[in-house]
């Protein structure tokens, strides 16, 4: 019997330790190891030239992150021709200077941008179970200051699509851009952007903060060429061999991050996001990312298009060039 319990006693205490050894590692290391996704999508009408968009999203900033910040920076080495935002950039009142200077060089770039829910309010502490449950009540913390980011923005040069419909050329290919504001509360309004974006464009781009499969259904059926999202932090709590427990909204595990078809002709794109909320600073199987998309031009739509191709993932220790 004192045997048993000797070999109870270390069963139990081994558990505990590999526990503390897996929560330490996802709470301090893997949420701070940055890394740059690149992927390669056949979407642009066909001649078009090619064009570097860097996706970020779900940087969930607060003042003291410096190493998040010192990170975005570096960023801008990767000369993208045109910066998308899907938005939740906040988790602190007074995190917009550290959002902007940590963007500065990108925000000098052509860009777009949606915001999320952590944006318009705080995160507060929950019940990680919750996730789970995907009719649970939704609790909102403070307002956030939204309106100076977005004023930062926008001074900038960066185009706020919530309900709106733009047209740009940049690096020599016409956008019919359009977003819609923040599925994950109910504040999207798609009938204001609603309708065939121009068919002269090279890219018909549309913008989600959450990637509700009703917003992403609209956007397909008006004939986008591709859809950027975030809002799902790719799971953020991941099993090796399963992927993402959750996905936080309507979308199925598959397209919880990365690239996707959407539909017979539409790309989706989900970032996995570049922070995490203050109350659940962990990942695990998931790490933190922005992602540079190489967008070229699409086979002929009568050929069914190939998988999304070229995707690696470089590690945080190489420089993002």
């Amino acid at each position: 019997m004192a045997a048993t319990r000797s070999v109870l006693k270390r069963v139990v205490g081994g558990a505990a330790g590999a526990a503390a050894l897996g929560i330490g590692y996802a709470s301090i290391i893997e949420r701070n190891a940055f890394t740059l996704r690149e992927a390669t999508l056949p979407v642009l009408e066909p001649g078009a030239s090619t064009l570097r968009v860097l996706h970020i999203s779900d940087l969930h900033m607060t003042p003291p992150q410096r190493m998040k910040q010192n990170w975005l920076r570096e960023l801008d080495r990767l000369d993208p021709d045109l910066v998308v935002n899907t938005g939740d950039n906040l988790s602190h009142p007074r995190a917009v200077p550290a959002v902007v200077q940590a963007l500065d060089g990108l925000l000098a770039r052509p860009g777009l941008f949606v915001f999320g829910s952590n944006d318009y309010f705080a995160p507060i502490p929950k019940n990680p179970l919750k996730y789970f449950d995907k009719g649970h009540k939704r609790q909102l913390g403070d307002p956030l200051p939204w309106r100076d980011l977005r004023a930062a923005f926008t001074e900038r040069g960066w185009h706020d699509l919530t309900h709106v419909r733009k047209e740009l050329e940049v690096a020599g290919v016409r956008i019919a851009s359009a977003g819609v504001d923040d599925p994950h509360l109910k504040r999207d309004r798609y009938d204001t952007i609603a309708g065939v974006p121009n068919p002269l464009a090279d890219l018909r781009l549309g913008l989600t903060h959450s990637p509700e499969p009703r917003v992403l259904d609209q956007f397909a059926d008006d004939g986008y060429d591709l859809v950027l999202a975030g809002h799902t932090h790719g799971g953020q709590l991941c099993l090796p061999f399963y992927g993402a427990l959750v996905t936080n909204c309507e979308i199925d595990r598959s397209r919880v991050k990365g690239p996707s078809k959407w539909g017979a002709h539409m790309r989706l794109h989900v970032s996995a996001g570049i922070g995490t909320s203050p109350w659940a600073p962990a990942r695990f199987c998931c790490r933190p990312e922005a992602t540079l998309l190489t967008l070229i031009a699409a086979p002929p739509r009568k050929i069914d298009a190939a998988s999304d191709h070229g995707a690696s993932t470089i590690p945080a220790s190489a420089p993002p060039v």
